[in-house]
């Protein structure tokens, strides 16, 4: 069985810096969760401290329900897979995969068939005898799930496993992951600052910013429906108007901007007279619909993305927007140079407090 994770009001200090603040939520067995946020947010010192490489200064980590504290890497139910993948270069790939194993006294014809069964479960079988010099990126980040899923870990840490691989084989790979994670059942605790990869493998995210969570919920969750004005920008593209709420009625907001009043759900409490931002994502913005909410932009650029195109524009002040446009509607995309009014419904906008 897989374990659950618990982080009681976690801290990790570093002499006069405060790495971690505060930090709890609770990993459910056999979920696979991420941890999310940009380089620094203490989000791999999050993960040291599951592993038992880093101490809290402050909190609990319970792991299965039982307390970690002074239990180090070899004494805890996890494995950890590093961003370097830490392979070893001048043994084959089955003997890098048995590695924790001889550490534990098991016999070698033991070790090459636990080898020979977890090839096959991560689509390896028959490589066992290869280098990994011989393999590509994505080969040599199989093996070293593999290895780490040999000593039966009931939790596994990943950090960043994906970074150094290409576009494609990154797209590839996180298929291949959360297939992995379903097929095992293990607990998957994965560190990434990727949002996309974040919300195309999770059963729910983490975020965070400067060591301090944010926001906790399924993707689809953080994505409509952000709680504090770092989640509503660093979890996908978005676009910020500042205004003042002028009032607040059943759910929906209304604020006075520089570009007139324009409306949304309120997530937050929020009361007029407050100073507020009203996020609205790029395809959520019409450049042929009708409406009262309304942004007008001159349009400077159009990106084309494959699926879609964004056209990049700036709004009277000077401010950017950016609307999507499917690849089927750019025979009807607008001009570059031409004055455009955007319009999008209010339950697509979100209204937070500002600051």
């Amino acid at each position: 069985m897989s374990h659950s994770v618990e982080l009681q009001n976690v801290g990790m200090a570093f002499g006069q810096t405060r790495a971690v603040s505060n930090v709890s939520f609770t990993v459910e067995g056999g979920e696979f969760f991420s941890i999310l946020g940009p380089s620094g947010c203490g989000k791999t010192t999050i993960l040291r401290m599951i592993a038992g490489f880093l101490e809290p200064t402050e909190g609990r980590i319970l792991i299965g329900g039982r307390d970690m504290r002074g239990l180090g890497p070899d004494r805890r139910p996890t494995a950890m897979i590093f961003q370097s993948l830490a392979l070893f270069p001048l043994m084959p790939v089955w003997e890098n995969i048995a590695f924790g194993l001889e550490a534990r006294g098991v016999s070698k014809a033991e070790r090459r068939k636990k080898a020979e069964e977890l090839l096959k479960l991560v689509a390896l079988e028959g490589y066992g005898d290869r280098m990994p010099g011989e393999l590509s990126g994505g080969q040599r980040q199989r093996v070293a799930i593999a290895r780490a899923l040999a000593v039966e870990p009931q939790v596994l840490l990943l950090d960043e496993p994906l970074s150094a691989l290409d576009l494609k084989l990154r797209q590839h790979m996180r298929a291949e992951l959360r297939a992995l994670q379903k097929r095992t059942g293990v607990t998957f605790i994965y560190i990434t600052h990727d949002q996309s990869e974040a919300l195309a493998m999770s059963d729910r995210v983490a975020v965070m910013s400067e060591g301090v969570l944010q926001q906790v919920g399924a993707p689809r969750e953080l994505y409509d429906n952000p709680v504090t004005p770092f989640v509503a920008r660093f979890v996908g593209e978005t676009n910020v108007v500042e205004g003042r709420i002028a009032a607040v009625e059943n759910g929906i907001t209304s604020v006075d901007t520089a570009y007139g009043p324009l409306r949304g759900r309120a997530v937050a409490n929020l009361a007029p007279g407050m100073p507020a931002r009203l996020y609205v994502r790029p395809e959520a913005l019409e450049h042929k619909g009708q409406g009262a909410n309304k942004l007008t932009a001159t349009i400077e650029r159009i990106d084309f993305e494959g699926a879609f195109a964004l056209a990049h524009g700036r709004l009277e002040d000077g401010r950017p927007l950016i609307a999507s446009i499917p690849s089927t509607e750019l025979n009807q995309a607008p001009a570059v140079g031409a004055r455009v009014s955007f319009v999008f419904r209010e339950a697509n906008a979100v209204v937070l407090p500002d600051g």
